[in-house]
C-alpha cells in the first residue's frame, strides 16, 4: 500500500520502465492515443457504458497516477466505486488527422514531472480520458481514448480496441477469450524470470559508459529547429494489398519480421536525404520496442493491461547503394542476438536511468531536442481486421500512437497490418522536424519498400 491511498484502495509504487514514462508523458512523450473515425454519430451513452465496462474489466483503467512531491515518488490506485468517466464533445473545424494531432499534444499529466517543486500538496490524475469529435468538415465523427503510456502499452491498447469495437458493436468480447483482471497487476521489473535480468556492476557500469559515449557517435536526421520540441505530430505510410502481400511474403522467405525492413529502408531513406556519396558511411541507431509478456514469469497476456515492454538500442553503419534486404537481415539479426543474450532485461534499468538523464539533460542529446535514437520500432506488428458488423456501426478508420515531443526518437513507426494493407503512423516531433521534412522521408520510405517488393522471390532466397 502506498501511504497517500486510504487502507481500502488498492494502490502500489511505480515500478522503474513506468517511473521514467511518469517523467517522460508530463513532458510530452508516451500520451496513447487510439483513434475511431465513425460515418454517423455514434451512440454516445452506451459508448460511455462501454468505455465503463473496460474500466471495470481493467481497474488499471479507472485508476489515478499520484505523485507525492514530498517523497518525489508516484503511484497507481484504484479508487471504489464505479468508473466517473465522462466522454467529452467537441466541434472541431478540422481533419481526423489533426483531430489525432490534437488529442496526442493535450497533456493532462503536464504538472507531474516537477520534482523540485515547494508545493507539498499530492497531486492525482485520470489514465484515461476519451473524447468525441464532430468535424463537420468532413462529415464524419471521432472518438478517440487519451491513455497514460505508463498503464497501457500499445499491446495492451491494440487489445482494447477490439474489445471497445467488440461491446460497441453488440459482440460478447469475453466470449473470444477476454480475461476480466481483478487488480492492479505487477511491474515488469517485478515479472522477470529469475536470473534473466542479472548483470554484473562491471559490466553495468560498461554498459552504460558505451551507451553514453557511442550516442555521440549517432548521425541524426537534419533538425530544423534548435531546442526542446514543443509538439507531435505525424504522416501516414499505407501500401495496397498486393504489395503488402510482396512484402510480408518476402520477408517470409528471409526469415526476418517486418520491422527489419521498415528500419531498413527508414535508414536508407535518411542517408539519401543528406545527397551524400554513397561510400560515405553513417552511423545510425535503432530503438527497437519488445513485448514481454510471454517472457515474463508468471507468463502475461496481452488481456493484462499495463506497460510490459522493454527496449533494445543497436546502432548500424549505413552507407549509399544498400541493399534494402540485407540491410534488413543485417538489422533483424542484430536484434536477435541482442535477445538471445537478455539484452532485454540486462538493459532495462540501463535504458530508464539513461532515459530520465536525458529529460533531466536536454542538452546531453543532438541541438538540445531529447532525440534518443533515429528510428522506433516494434518488433511485432499488429494485426486487424474489420467485418460487417464495424461497418454497420460506420467504422470508417482508425488509428493507435504515442507522442514524442520530449525524450525520444526522431521517428517512431507504428506499424499495422490492416485488412490485409500495411498502415504507419509514422510520428515524430515538431517543430524539430517539419512536416515537409517527414513527409519527404516517409514517401522516400515508401519507394523503397515498393521497389524491394518487386525484386523476384528467387533472388531472396
Amino acid at each position: 500500500m502506498s501511504a497517500q491511498s486510504p487502507a481500502d484502495t488498492p494502490s502500489r509504487l511505480v515500478g522503474g520502465t513506468e517511473y521514467s514514462w511518469c517523467r517522460a508523458v508530463p513532458g510530452g512523450t508516451g500520451i496513447t492515443v487510439l483513434a475511431l473515425l465513425f460515418s454517423k454519430p455514434p451512440n454516445l451513452s452506451y459508448l460511455q457504458s462501454c468505455i465503463h465496462k473496460l474500466q471495470n474489466s481493467h481497474p488499471i483503467l479507472r485508476s489515478k497516477l499520484r505523485f507525492n512531491p514530498s517523497t518525489k515518488c508516484f503511484s497507481i490506485s484504484t479508487p471504489s466505486g464505479s468508473p466517473t468517466l465522462q466522454i467529452q464533445t467537441s466541434d472541431l473545424p478540422q481533419s481526423f488527422h489533426l483531430t489525432i494531432e490534437h488529442e496526442m499534444n493535450t497533456n493532462p499529466w503536464q504538472n507531474h514531472n516537477d520534482l523540485e517543486t515547494e508545493n507539498e500538496t499530492e497531486t492525482e490524475t485520470d489514465v484515461m480520458f476519451a473524447s468525441c469529435y464532430s468535424l463537420p468538415e468532413e462529415k464524419r465523427w471521432a472518438v478517440v481514448l487519451r491513455l497514460h503510456t505508463a498503464v497501457c502499452d500499445r499491446a495492451a491498447a491494440a487489445f482494447l480496441l477490439r474489445e471497445l469495437l467488440g461491446l460497441f458493436c453488440e459482440l460478447d468480447g469475453r466470449d473470444r477469450g477476454i480475461v476480466e483482471e481483478s487488480e492492479l497487476g505487477l511491474a515488469i521489473e517485478e515479472c522477470i524470470p529469475a536470473g534473466k535480468g542479472n548483470k554484473p556492476f562491471w559490466a553495468r557500469g560498461v554498459d552504460m559508459i558505451g551507451y553514453s559515449v557511442n550516442s555521440f557517435r549517432f548521425s541524426n536526421l537534419g533538425i530544423k529547429e534548435i531546442g526542446i520540441p514543443d509538439s507531435t505530430r505525424f504522416v501516414r505510410l499505407k501500401i495496397g494489398s498486393e504489395d503488402t502481400d510482396r512484402i510480408l511474403s518476402g520477408c517470409k522467405l528471409k526469415g526476418i519480421k517486418l520491422f527489419g525492413l521498415l528500419a531498413a529502408a527508414g535508414f536508407m531513406a535518411a542517408h539519401a536525404s543528406k545527397n551524400f556519396p554513397d561510400e560515405k558511411w553513417e552511423k545510425y541507431s535503432l530503438a527497437t520496442l519488445i513485448d514481454c509478456r510471454s517472457h515474463l514469469d508468471p507468463v502475461l497476456s496481452d488481456h493484462h493491461i499495463g506497460f510490459y515492454h522493454s527496449v533494445i538500442i543497436n546502432s548500424h553503419d549505413v552507407k549509399g547503394g544498400e541493399d534494402l534486404w540485407d540491410l534488413a537481415q543485417r538489422i533483424y539479426t542484430s536484434l536477435t542476438n541482442a535477445k538471445n543474450n537478455n539484452k532485454h532485461f540486462t538493459d532495462m534499468a540501463d535504458l530508464n536511468f539513461l532515459m530520465c538523464k536525458a529529460i533531466e539533460n536536454p542538452s546531453l542529446t543532438p541541438s538540445s531536442s531529447l532525440r534518443t535514437s533515429l528510428i522506433s520500432v516494434f518488433e511485432d506488428s499488429l494485426i486487424e481486421n474489420t467485418n460487417q458488423i464495424h461497418k454497420e456501426v460506420g467504422l470508417l478508420d482508425c488509428i493507435g500512437c504515442s507522442s514524442v515531443r520530449s525524450v525520444g526518437p526522431s521517428l517512431a513507426i507504428f506499424d499495422t497490418i490492416r485488412d490485409g494493407e500495411l498502415d504507419c503512423a509514422c510520428v515524430y516531433p515538431s517543430p524539430t522536424h517539419s512536416r515537409e521534412q517527414m513527409q519527404d522521408l516517409v514517401d522516400h520510405m515508401k519507394k523503397i519498400l515498393l521497389d524491394g517488393s518487386s525484386v523476384p522471390q528467387s533472388k531472396l532466397l
